[in-house]
């Protein structure tokens, strides 16, 4: 450890020190007049530190949440203060809902001119109060090493999230001599052996007992033991949204996930439960389907909830069993537990394991191009260790269905139903893992909210694949208008650009595919690119998603609009 008589040092200086010490390896950034002494600093450590440089705030804040989601370390990235900061809620509301551990510097205004809204300031503390687990301005240089250890001891234990940290530009140019803090050490709850034998009691009582695991703080370790005490105990166990490569899809206990388009049976399966062990999701609205397949505040089936943080334990859900514990822990544990018979439950976890498989079937889609088979065709082709992002949108609907997750974290998406993210996520993955395939689903809507940053993945080598789905409407929106009031669809219908040639006109690979029996060459190609990649699926706006039509909604809501 550095003595502080000898290492004076800028603020500036001593804040990348800090990052160093904390293991940081890769950092996303805008750069701003308002943190130019920590770019200079960077620039000394250039051989320690990649700096990406990308092409909006809300991009480089996205890069940062899927690196902290994707290595469980947490990503950083750096904005200027006003607009820059703006640009970066998105990534900052994204890491809260997701859990995911990430640290957002802003660079602030001068101490001298702080509550005159002087040019572009903004304050972190009321701007993001409430959307991340603590928000700073750093006053003094010599403080930086305590508050930089914080902000990576409070991303990273209880529940991951991200902490927000404003540097005022002058405090980055004071000189002081202090010594740097030691590394950070996660801190997370173990159970109780208490608990864990009253879990026992309860999964030894029930008769159809089911497991829905999710959230964040989960480690390759902690999905192994999840998947062993699944197995012991003989329990069907079902995913979250998006979290669905916690547990291997070919995992005879695994029977789906809870996204937007559940599937029918499932949903059956979650409400006709007596027994629901809950690990680590927060049962948000998606969940539980806006609330109703478990019911606050006492759900029907006998709730037993782990999570770490006390805070979200009894929040919404009433349970028979509270658990404060880390998804590691607690899976270790459970995996060490004393298993109970699971033949009397045999049936149920057989029928939910066939309706999952069923599910796996694609049905006949409107229109030249089928994405459930371009889907099918890439997993083929693909090792299991390739990493899926994916926007928010009805064309994720074919990736939440028909991919099959063999291999932890290898799925990306933003649980806060975030646009625009699949393609910065991509570019993330690739940068922290550039042997694995990466590929990146967008709609046609959502990628013009960030495809901007193909410029930084050709920039830095970042050999993605985005697939742009583009059906000429806002899908999800319009769904809900057929739905709600059939025929009458104002602000979702767009006209686009040439995908292709914009892939192309940032030097990347791009073709256009508007038959299934040309996706396979295509897709080849682009893997063969040596470059990253856009291929653009035009898709019948008919097949708005995996189940059903716009006309099937149409004509039932205006069915029943007469019957009314």
């Amino acid at each position: 450890m550095n003595s502080a008589a000898a290492n004076r040092r800028t603020g500036g200086q001593v804040l990348i020190d800090q990052l160093l010490v904390h293991g940081v390896e890769l950092a996303f950034c805008i750069p701003g007049e308002s943190y130019l002494a920590a770019l200079d600093a960077l620039h000394d450590v250039r051989d320690r530190i990649r700096l990406i440089t990308c092409r909006h705030e809300a991009n480089a804040a996205n890069m940062a949440e899927a690196y902290g989601k994707l290595t469980g370390k947490p990503g950083i990235c750096f904005v200027t203060r006003g607009p820059g900061a703006s640009h970066a809620y998105i990534g900052v509301h994204t890491a809260h809902q997701d859990s995911s551990p990430m640290i957002l510097f802003i660079g602030q205004v001068a101490r001298e001119t702080f509550e005159r809204e002087a040019f572009q300031e903004i304050s972190v503390k009321d701007m993001f109060r409430g959307q991340c687990k603590w928000a700073v301005d750093v006053m003094d240089a010599a403080r930086l090493p305590e508050f930089v250890a914080r902000a990576f001891q409070v991303a990273t234990s209880g529940r991951p999230g991200p902490v927000v940290i404003g540097l005022p530009e002058d405090m980055l140019l004071d000189q002081v001599a202090v010594a740097d803090a030691e590394p950070f050490k996660t801190v997370r709850p173990t159970p109780a052996a208490a608990d864990m034998s009253a879990l026992r009691d309860l999964l030894a009582r029930a008769e159809r007992p089911l497991v829905m695991f999710g959230g964040g703080g989960w480690t390759a370790a902690a999905a192994a033991d999840l998947a062993a005490f699944c197995a012991a105990n003989n329990l069907a166990a079902a995913a979250s949204l998006r979290c669905q490569d916690v547990m291997s899809s070919d995992d005879p206990h695994y029977v789906g996930d809870c996204n937007l388009a559940i599937s029918p049976e499932l949903a059956n399966t979650v409400r006709n439960a007596d027994l629901l062990i809950a690990i680590g999701p927060r049962l948000g609205e998606i969940t539980t389907q806006g609330y109703t397949l478990v019911q606050p505040p006492v759900p029907r089936q006998k709730l037993v909830h782990i999570h770490a943080d006390t805070g979200e334990l009894g929040r919404v859900y009433q349970a028979a069993l509270y658990i404060n514990a880390g998804m590691a822990q607690f899976c270790a544990a459970a995996r060490e537990l004393a298993p109970v018979d699971g033949k009397k439950w045999a049936a149920w976890t057989r029928q939910a394991r066939a309706d999952y498989e069923k599910a796996l079937v694609p049905g006949t889609m409107p229109g030249d191009l089928d994405l459930a088979a371009c889907v099918q065709h890439m997993q083929t082709v693909l090792p299991d260790s390739a990493i899926v992002t994916t926007d928010a949108g009805n064309f994720a609907g074919w990736v939440n269905r028909f991919w099959r997750f063999r291999k932890y974290r290898t799925l990306l998406g933003p649980t806060s139903g975030a646009m625009g993210y699949g393609l910065p996520a991509s570019i993330a993955a690739k940068l922290a893992q550039p042997d694995v395939p990466v590929i990146s689903f967008s709609g046609d809507g959502g990628i013009l909210m960030s495809g901007n940053d193909l410029a930084t993945a050709v920039q830095y080598g970042a050999n993605i694949i985005a697939i742009v789905v583009n059906n000429g409407i806002y899908g999800t929106i319009r769904m809900y208008q057929e739905r709600e009031y059939p025929n009458r669809y104002p602000g979702t219908t767009l006209q686009n650009p040439d995908f292709a040639a914009y892939g192309r006109a940032f030097g990347a690979h791009g073709e256009t595919v508007t038959k299934t029996a040309d996706f396979p060459a295509a897709f080849d190609r682009a893997l063969k690119a040596g470059k990253p990649a856009l291929l653009e699926l035009r898709i019948d706006p008919e097949a708005i998603s995996t189940r059903t039509t716009l006309s099937a909604l149409r004509n039932a809501a205006l069915a029943k609009q007469k019957t009314a």
